[in-house]
């Protein structure tokens, strides 16, 4: 695959957010000044202990396990159970962290039956949700969800809507792993409504990310990056810092290609997990580093992440994270041209994702079999497991992986000479494509960053407004009523004055950005339209009619080719100009197209619209590069019966433009064309029509069809052109 944030959105998404550290080491420090303050040893010194304990277990577990061992100590000579019972609970979440998941689940048992026994219900909710902790890693997803609802129940009762919805965005990570991603964000949801209404201002920022994470997994990356920002806001705003923060913002510039800041995030990830020896999430993070490499053509470097990944995958008996990363070795096999190895880790990670109920992983298997088989000509067992992995895609709308697959299903079908569906999968690649990277999208994602960075601006700027406000009060207390009154009032003009500039600026920048962007269209259309190629050969068919004395031909050609340089540049300054103009410049093109060509094409205009003609405004040159393309590519071979017919009709208000030849037709063309100028002139159209369709508010529309498929031969252009009424408005 091109595109991989998915080991990033799937895996870090329990502990997100971590305390700012120096606030961390003042609270540390200030627990350890307690401690020395009391070196008695009773129950106080446990329930210090223990307090510390929650602080530095994420962090130090040296530190952790040593403080839980005094604690132990202190508590069995008291006899203190319930000291006792904390104490064995922080060694479960110490294992948890250290990957002995089972020694943690049996921890966590041994401090539920000790509280049950106490009836100490705040730690037997606790213990269930570590347990779920735990199957989560070890990817027993039912186990998992039926520990974490078991421990909601239990804060239902006690009104602690803050538990309940860490543990409603534990079994949304869940749902996210196994690609049912509704549910996924409907549980993030209910997290952070119940985290907004008890302000936990971070525990809502872990609900933007978990959302996100979805978004950018179904490559929806504006959305994803607007609840991504949100969540940056709240971490800024709180003084939050989160490895998993950082590995969010490093995919997403993966995603964009930036692969240096990309690389710079990712790393510093990975340099707090490996202080905290958080064996997981360094996986994951050299998981992703190795999709960077991989991105970029250096397959040997990405095998090393790769296979350090797996290994300590192995070590921590991670399915989820074994079948995600022999998936990425699979790519890179194929790339270095290994196929058994790359199939056979296919196969494995296929039986791993089909265990722990990844859609996903499976997707992927599936679409890394067929990779293989499809290299090695296999193609019966390379479309079985393409069309597998579109059916998974389509259900999980996942649109890379849609793409993907697209592309290998065209190559596929075209490969057993199933033409039709291959030129279906193609155009299928080509929508999602543009879906995925269009003009639009990419505006989006600017947008966003442009609106995150202009906030922090303007928090900033209410700061300095704030201390000014403070000032200006402090400074008017000793003036009269009147007088202060009066400083305010001027004080709120000046706002209002730079407030009501800044709005004016930012309107015309709009302003200025849109007609740059429709004056860019224009300048392409032009030059798509009066390419030098056409120019030239003009110029040498007249330059022939002169040598060879043909005066009267050679004044003709000049005169209607000197009225077409006219009539284009004329009305290529225009927004529109009248139909019977268009179809005057397209008849004196096609005439001198016919005299250059040989042999001759038999071409028709045929314009049905009636006396509409002399009142409709149409935008210009939307029509002349596609008769342009039909002459130069659709008769390749074809020295006989050359047919070209333009049709303009007028129906149902519809003003509708079909150009049809008697070619070879679209399909077999392809291999012929130059595939850039054939882009310019459908994009440059399509762009057009966009901005054209909303100014108007008349729908136009370009369709292009191989007349195969209709039982005829050649390519039907059809074009719905949206126009004005002259005099109307």
């Amino acid at each position: 695959m091109s595109l991989n944030p998915r080991n990033f959105f799937l895996i870090c998404c329990i502990f997100l957010f971590s305390a700012n550290v120096q606030s961390q080491n003042a609270t540390i420090e200030s627990l350890e000044a307690k401690l020395l303050l009391h070196p008695e040893k009773d129950t106080i010194r446990v329930n210090q202990l223990i307090i510390l304990i929650n602080e530095v277990y994420e962090f130090d577990v040296s530190k952790a396990e040593n403080l839980i061992e005094e604690a132990e100590v202190i508590c069995k000579e008291l006899n203190y159970t319930k000291g006792k019972a904390h104490a064995t609970y922080y060694k479960g979440h110490v294992s948890v962290i250290k990957s002995d998941f089972n020694k943690g689940i049996n921890y966590f048992n041994e401090a539920l039956s000790i509280y049950k026994i106490i009836k100490f219900k705040k730690g037997i909710s606790y213990s269930l949700n570590g347990i779920g902790i735990a199957y989560y890693y070890q990817g027993d997803y039912t186990k998992a969800i039926e520990f974490y609802n078991r421990s909601a129940s239990i804060d239902r009762e006690m009104n602690n809507l803050g538990d309940v919805a860490a543990s409603f965005n534990n079994i949304g990570n869940i749902y996210a792993d196994q690609g049912e991603y509704e549910k996924a964000i409907a549980y993030y949801e209910k997290a952070k409504k119940l985290k907004d209404q008890i302000e936990d201002f971070e525990g809502v920022g872990r609900s933007y990310n978990n959302i996100a994470s979805i978004y950018g997994e179904q490559g929806n990356f504006p959305v994803a990056l607007e609840n991504f920002n949100k969540a940056l806001t709240i971490c800024d705003e709180n003084g939050f810092e989160s490895y998993s923060l950082l590995l969010n913002i490093g995919s997403v510039y993966q995603m964009q290609r930036n692969y240096t800041k990309a690389s710079f995030y990712l790393n510093r990830a990975l340099e707090i997990n490996r202080k905290q020896n958080n064996k997981k999430e360094i996986a994951s993070c050299l998981n992703v580093l190795g999709d960077i490499q991989k991105e970029q053509s250096y397959y040997k470097n990405a095998l090393v992440f790769y296979n350090e990944a797996l290994s300590i995958d192995k070590t921590i008996n991670s399915k989820m994270g074994m079948a995600i990363t022999l998936n990425n070795i699979g790519d890179m096999q194929i790339a270095l041209k290994q196929e058994s190895q790359a199939l056979g880790n296919f196969e494995v990670a296929l039986e791993l994702n089909k265990e722990i109920g990844s859609q996903l992983g499976i997707c992927r298997s599936y679409f890394g079999m067929s990779k293989v088989y499809h290299g090695q000509a296999k193609n019966t067992e390379a479309l079985q497991f393409a069309l597998e992995s579109q059916k998974i895609s389509v259900e999980l709308e996942l649109l890379i992986l849609q793409k993907e697959v697209s592309e290998l299903l065209s190559k596929i079908y075209s490969e057993i000479g199933q033409y039709d569906k291959a030129l279906a999968s193609h155009q299928q690649f080509k929508i999602l494509n543009d879906s995925l990277f269009n003009k639009e999208n990419i505006e989006k994602i600017t947008q966003l960053e442009y609106e995150y960075k202009y906030k922090q601006e303007l928090e900033s700027a209410s700061d300095r407004e704030l201390k000014l406000t403070k000032t200006v009060n402090t400074a008017s207390q000793n003036l009269e009523e009147s007088e202060r009154k009066t400083f305010v009032t001027v004080i709120v003009l000046l706002l209002i004055s730079i407030l009501s500039a800044s709005v004016i600026f930012f309107l015309r920048l709009r302003n200025v950005k849109s007609k740059n962007q429709s004056i860019v269209i224009e300048q392409k259309l032009l030059r798509s339209q009066m390419t030098p190629h056409f120019i030239f050969n003009s110029l040498s068919v007249l330059q022939g009619m002169i040598l060879n004395k043909e005066e009267g031909a050679s004044v003709s050609y000049l005169s209607k080719f000197s009225k077409l340089l006219r009539t284009i540049l004329e009305n290529s300054r225009h927004k529109t100009v009248l139909l019977s103009a268009e179809l005057e410049a397209i008849e004196i093109y096609m005439a001198l197209q016919n005299l250059e060509s040989n042999p001759l094409y038999n071409y028709q205009l045929l314009n049905k619209v009636g006396e509409k003609d002399a009142v409709l405004k149409v935008p210009p040159m939307l029509i002349q590069p596609f008769i342009e393309n039909a002459m130069e590519h659709a008769f390749v071979g074809q020295k006989e019966n050359r047919e070209i017919s333009v049709e303009i009709t007028f129906i149902n208000n519809q003003l509708k433009c079909t150009i049809s030849d008697n070619g070879i037709g679209i399909i077999a063309s392809i291999p012929t064309k130059d595939k850039n100028k054939d882009s310019l002139a459908t994009v440059i159209t399509s762009e057009r029509l966009a901005i054209l369709s909303k100014d108007f508010k008349v729908k136009g529309s370009i369709s292009i069809k191989d007349r195969k498929l209709i039982g005829e031969k050649g390519t039907l252009v059809t074009i719905i052109i949206p126009y004005k009424i002259e005099g109307g408005k």
